[in-house]
């Protein structure tokens, strides 16, 4: 773990403390470095999320009825 590491107090759920444990076990990998990799890999997505928002920012609103309206005339519904 890298010296600039920030200690931090987690409450997990009994099984998933328990699943962290057998894995970083199996893995030979900490409990840390298990739980940074999940934290990194859910903020990317978020990060990917925000973009894709964005990158839709300017598109037109369609309402549900209109999308299966446009279903049906593809010959998809």
């Amino acid at each position: 773990m890298p010296g600039d590491a920030v200690r931090s107090t987690l409450y997990l759920e009994p099984a998933l403390h328990q699943a962290l444990r057998i894995k970083a076990a199996s893995s030979n990998r900490s409990m840390s470095e298990i739980v940074n990799d999940a934290l990194r890999a859910a903020l990317r997505e978020d990060e990917e999320d925000l973009a894709a928002f964005a990158e839709r920012a300017g598109e037109q609103p369609l309402s549900y009825e209109a999308f299966l309206a446009q279903l049906k005339a593809d010959g998809t519904l």
